[in-house]
């Protein structure tokens, strides 16, 4: 009588099938996509600053559709990473919640395409310098994104808890460290945007940083 072979929680993520292997690159991928999308149409729209203006603004004007595209695009791999995150950890450390909370900073970029940023501080051009009042839509992006950024800090404290479970000391101890410098970069905003810029970032690299380690081998167990 054959026995089944039972495959170590740790193991779980190395054996994963393809379908969740690619799920978790969709989650990689979706941090260098936008902020390459950003970066590329921050340095080429007339009048965007990144000094003074937030990556959320380049939605406006005559080529926001390239900006709200990369919302919702980014939206939509954040979302499938989460999916691939339930598959490769659900039944370890922080399986539970980390692909919970990181389906909602998922949804939060697609809330973020649809309801899109107020104008302001000179862009698009022609807008006048000084800070525009909240619209109900920039309002709704504006708490879409504080939201999002939340639940993504809260999974990378699950993640910690998750790593440390591991033997991966190292990553437990950045994962810890990371929600108070995005949140201390989302305070330092209402200062400098730049401030603002770096934080989201950060997250959003950090995101694709765990992805791609969750969807590697598994750490060899030390005895």
């Amino acid at each position: 009588m054959t026995q089944a072979i039972r495959i170590p929680a740790t193991d779980r993520v190395a054996s994963a099938p393809f379908v969740t292997r690619a799920l978790l690159a969709c989650g990689a991928v979706a941090g260098p996509l936008f902020l390459s999308v950003g970066v590329l149409e921050g340095l080429t729209r007339t009048g965007f600053d990144f000094s003074r203006n937030a990556i959320s603004q380049l939605s406006l004007g005559s080529l926001g559709w390239i900006q709200v595209a990369s919302f919702m695009v980014t939206g939509a791999l954040v979302t499938a990473g989460a999916v691939g995150l339930g598959r490769a950890i659900g039944r370890t450390a922080g399986g539970t919640w980390v692909p919970r909370l990181v389906g909602v900073f998922g949804a939060s970029f697609l809330l973020a395409g649809v309801f899109k940023a107020d104008p302001g501080a000179g862009f698009p051009a022609g807008t006048p310098d000084g800070p525009a009042a909240l619209s109900g839509h920039g309002t709704v992006h504006m708490l879409s994104g504080t939201v999002g950024y939340l639940a993504l800090c809260a999974a990378f404290l699950v993640l910690a808890r998750h790593f440390a479970a591991h033997g991966r000391r190292g990553w437990a101890l950045a994962y810890r460290l990371l929600p108070p410098v995005v949140v201390a970069g989302f305070a330092a905003s209402a200062t400098t945007v730049a401030a603002f810029t770096a934080a989201a970032g950060v997250g959003l690299l950090a995101l694709t940083a765990a992805t791609a380690r969750l969807a590697g081998p598994a750490p060899t167990s030390r005895r």
